[in-house]
């Protein structure tokens, strides 16, 4: 057993000072207040952070894409590009090294939103599975728990046929993607610290009659089902004209809606797409960084919210990775768009990027400091020049608003302590990242 003794900790009922936490395992055991003991962790203590959207190999982007003009789809050319660079062992090390920066953030689970599965040519490695379980590898290794939400993809667009790069993502039918999802989730099988989940690209790479067989498997499984939805205006149009339907609607229709299903992005919605959204408890999962670099848009986070649609959150491109700027930026894009402010308490952003986002990953019993629950234990600092002058009072409100992933200094994962003054027990993260992106291009 390890004693935490946190210096200020956010439980269920608020901020509060000399919390003793202690873990056995990979779980909380107890939690209460006491004198100065065991571990010390300074600042403010939160639970881990669930990062509920990610493609991994986008990582090689950042930076990369910043120059000329263009918008979403001028950026999916140079996307593909990377994508198709990529093998088992280089994805591997890419990943690997993504997953601790996000550790380094105080992120503790992450949502994989996988469709890189087969080689560049579209031929199936020897192991179908390949690409996924360097993944999965990945994540073990930097310490974090994983969805993998493996993703089908057939089509190149709403009644077009694959192209290029997009070979590689395609299973054929979504039949084949089933067969060789359910080896995956064999594989696995009792893994705690690995989710299997499914995902539906979109309604641009998915035909509605295929959809059914990718819904049928989150249930078999009590799996998480995620999808891309409404990213783009062009992709509604599209959507409309050829099934006389929104992308949500779609969705419904088909059964890929619901408690256990994350719709992403959700940026251009009509008013029928909040009702469904909201009333089947589907959670939308919000990249504000993301959104804002492809210029995708704002969407209606909290018209969504309080309609019934529990928001998480995502740094999908990772042209940032940090959970406290996408929390700001959800209040702050609203406040934008509407020039009020005020549209979020720092609690319930806090939630999105806890307790809500670990849910929709599968993982219901993370995101709370309580006996019973994961150990993920995140530890901010309240005296950078950035949250200076915080109090107990002010603290939630702090981070939230003015901290970045540069503050967090200590991470527990499960019961694991993977970050210790800033630094992961990998090692230099950076130069991680240099090398396996350098080795790509």
């Amino acid at each position: 057993m390890t004693v935490y003794w946190c210096e200020l900790a956010l439980l269920p009922e608020g901020v509060a000072d000399s919390v003793l936490i202690e873990v056995e395992g990979d779980r909380i055991v107890a939690v209460g207040r006491d004198v100065r003991q065991g571990v010390v962790l300074e600042g403010l203590t939160i639970p881990g952070m669930a990062n509920a959207h990610s493609h991994a190999f986008h990582r090689a982007l950042r930076g990369a894409t910043q120059t000329g003009k263009g918008d979403f789809w001028t950026w999916r050319e140079q996307m593909y590009e990377v994508a198709g660079a990529l093998d088992p062992d280089s994805y591997l090390r890419l990943a690997r090294a993504a997953y601790a920066e996000m550790a380094m953030a105080g992120i503790t689970s992450v949502g994989e939103f996988h469709y890189l599965h087969h080689g560049p040519d579209g031929v199936p490695y020897d192991d179908p599975n390949e690409m996924g379980h360097a993944l999965i590898q990945a994540a073990r290794e930097a310490g974090l728990r994983i969805a993998l939400l493996d993703t089908c993809y057939l089509t190149g667009g709403v009644g077009t046929a694959l192209q290029g790069a997009q070979r590689r993502f395609a299973d054929g039918t979504s039949d084949a993607w089933a067969v060789r999802a359910e080896g995956l989730a064999a594989a696995y099988e009792g893994r705690h610290d690995v989710e299997i989940g499914a995902a539906i690209h979109s309604v641009r790479a998915v035909p509605p009659e295929q959809m059914p067989t990718v819904a049928e498997f989150s249930h078999k499984h009590a799996a998480p089902l995620h999808a891309h939805v409404s990213e783009q205006r062009a992709e509604n149009a599209a959507c409309v004209e050829r099934y006389a339907a929104t992308p949500v609607q779609v969705l419904h229709e088909h059964g890929a809606l619901g408690p256990r299903s994350t719709a992403v992005h959700a940026t251009h919605l009509a008013e029928v797409d909040l009702e469904l959204l909201g009333h089947s408890g589907t959670h939308v999962c919000m990249c504000p960084t993301t959104e804002r670099d492809l210029a995708d848009g704002i969407g209606p986070a909290r018209a969504l919210f309080d309609r019934g649609s529990p928001i998480t959150l995502g740094s999908d491109s990772h042209a940032v990775v940090d959970l406290f700027e996408e929390a700001r930026a959800v209040e702050l894009n609203e406040r934008l768009a509407s020039e009020r402010r005020g549209h979020w308490r720092a609690s319930e952003l806090l939630t999105a990027a806890t307790s809500a986002g670990h849910a929709s990953l599968g993982f219901p019993d993370a995101g709370s400091l309580v006996p019973g629950a994961w150990a993920d234990l995140v530890s901010v600092r309240l005296d950078s020049v950035r949250t200076a002058g915080a109090t107990r009072e002010s603290a939630v409100e702090t981070i939230v608003f003015a901290a970045t992933a540069a503050d967090v200094h200590s991470v527990i994962s499960g019961g694991r302590r993977i970050v210790t003054d800033g630094r992961h027990e990998l090692g230099d993260v950076g130069r991680m990242l240099n090398e396996a992106i350098g080795a790509i291009r």
